[in-house]
Parts: C-alpha cells; structure tokens; sequence
C-alpha cells in the first residue's frame, strides 16, 4: 500500500485515490471531447477555450500552471518547447491532414491534475489507433512515445534516482533515433501543491523517485531534421514498490 503519512500537510495516500485519480480522469475525458469535437477549420483558440470550459464546468476550479489550463499546439509548433509563462496560444486552424498536441493542468483544492496527448488527423478524422496512422513519421513518434511510458514502468524503481531516470530515457531517446525537445532537457517533476516546489527528472537530481509521492512522465521527443514533435504525459506513483499510472 502507498505510504499513510503527510505531504505537504495533506494524507495524500488517502486523496489520491478520490481526489488525483478524479483530476486524471477529468483530463483524459477532456482530451475526449476535445477530439470529438475538433474538425478541420477549428482554430487553436476554440480548442484551448473548449477544453478550459470543460475542465471548469467538470471539477476544475481552476489551473494551476501558470493559470493556463489547456496549451495547444499544431503542425510545426508541436516541437516547440517554451515555458508556459511564455505561451500564446496562435490563431491558426486545424488541417484535413494535422497534429495536434494539448497539454492540460487543472487544480481542485490544489490537487493538481497533469496530461498531454498528441493526436493526429488524417483526411479529417481523429486517428484513435496510433498503429493505423499512415504518415510514417507521425505513426513512429507516437509508437515511440508509448514505448517510453511502457519502458518506464519496466525500469522505475523506489531507489532510482531522477538523474539515473533522466539519464537512461535521454540514451535510450538517442538510441532510438530522437531528441529531447524539452527547453530545460528534463523529462517531468514532481507533483506538489505549488509550482514552484517542483523537483524535475533532470541532471543533478540525485532525490530518489520514491522521495516523492507522485511525479509525471511528459517525454517531448522529435526525429532528428523534423518540424514536428510528440508529448505524452501521465503522472506516477509507487504502490508496494511498483509503480503505477495514476
């Protein structure tokens, strides 16, 4: 069982089961109905306001990044990487032929939810089996992406470090013939009640992943020469030494 004690001043082994778990499933309903509803000619600033209004208007009380809830990017801004204080959301629209990544952050109480998805368009339809896409380039980046969240379930141990973590995904990111598009080179944080306590899966952090309660994975990876890019972030935590996807 997860640990019973305070973090932060709250039992987060007995929130995380309502209180967490309700923020992840909030998003992944978010991305949901973002997909059912983006058609070609949809611009960038109704998905972000489409997916802000439904975050709100279904547990959300507010975001806790930056106070964006929803970041959005398509086509060549995929692979851009820039710090959400940063982030404009463009005014450009959704192609027959597109890529789209959408990065949420709702808080309740601050119980902070925190999840991205890129989803592909071909010919006007939402691609929902990564396996079906025919652009060989976008197919691999998301194939590599699943194969990053599958990789670390099978490495992630209580005692690891997040340098050891970073390390290891940044070489086998390499090997596999991509980048780390991330702008500080880190591949997730902890999870927290302020933003600003983040410790980060980064060179130098020699915290052990199960110093923490609960950290997310969000590798954001590029072939090599590509204007394009690929997230996908899930947060995890440790139950009797395994770790789990929240």
């Amino acid at each position: 069982m997860i640990k019973q004690h305070l973090f932060n001043g709250y039992n987060v082994a007995k929130e995380m089961p309502d209180l967490y778990c309700a923020m992840q499933n909030l998003n992944r309903a978010t991305i949901k109905y973002a997909a059912d509803m983006i058609k070609v000619g949809t611009t960038l600033p109704n998905i972000k306001t489409l997916c802000e209004n439904y975050l709100l208007e279904n547990g959300a009380d507010s975001f806790w990044y930056w106070d964006v809830g929803a970041f959005v990017f398509a086509g060549d801004e995929t692979s851009a990487s820039i710090s959400g204080k940063d982030y404009k959301v463009t005014d450009r629209t959704i192609q027959e032929n597109d890529i789209i990544t959408i990065d949420l952050s709702p808080q309740k109480n601050n119980i902070w939810g925190d999840y991205a998805r890129t989803l592909v368009f071909e010919n006007g339809v939402l691609c929902d089996e990564t396996d079906r896409i025919k652009n060989d380039e976008w197919r691999r980046g998301l194939q590599m992406e699943e194969y990053l969240h599958k990789t670390l379930i099978d490495v992630a141990m209580p005692n690891m470090t997040f340098e050891e973590l970073y390390d290891f995904m940044n070489d086998l990111i390499v090997k596999k013939g991509f980048l780390n598009l991330d702008f500080l080179g880190n591949l997730g944080h902890s999870i927290v009640k302020d933003k600003n306590d983040r410790i980060y899966t980064e060179k130098g952090n020699h915290k052990r992943l199960s110093d923490v309660e609960m950290f997310t994975f969000e590798p954001h990876i590029s072939i090599p020469n590509s204007k394009y890019g690929y997230k996908r972030e899930d947060i995890y935590y440790f139950d009797n030494g395994k770790l789990i996807k929240l």
